[in-house]
């Protein structure tokens, strides 16, 4: 059974850096096969994208975070990481992990990690 837990969220000052991860179990070799993506969902908002990295290692950005925030996979941890700097109140939202095999109905979802920005 696939799980996605992501951790590292927490409260920080505007201005500073959080790293969050996500680490999946149940892919095994298969990890390579699946987009990666980091959504955010803020109180009274939709949830939206705010980085993705795919099977190839293409990665991609909204512009609300381009040049702030960094996605990257490790193969052998089988883990996804998001290191975000430079953050503000704005980016103070839920953040999940999605993971989706391209060309199947495969898609799953962390629980969340509550990041909180102070101003």
């Amino acid at each position: 059974q696939v799980q996605l837990v992501e951790s590292g969220g927490g409260l920080v000052q505007s201005g500073g850096s959080l790293r969050l991860s996500c680490a999946t179990s149940g892919m095994g070799i298969f990890f390579s096969t699946y987009d990666m993506k980091w959504y955010r969902q803020a109180p009274g908002k939709q949830r939206e994208l705010v980085a993705g990295i795919s099977t190839g290692g293409s990665t991609n950005y909204p512009d609300s975070v381009k040049g702030r925030f960094t996605i990257s996979r490790d193969f052998g941890k089988t883990t996804v990481y998001l290191q975000m700097n430079s953050l503000n109140a704005e980016d103070t939202a839920v953040y999940y992990c999605n993971a989706r095999r391209p060309g199947t109905n495969n898609e799953y979802w962390g629980q969340g990690t509550q990041v909180t920005v102070a101003s």
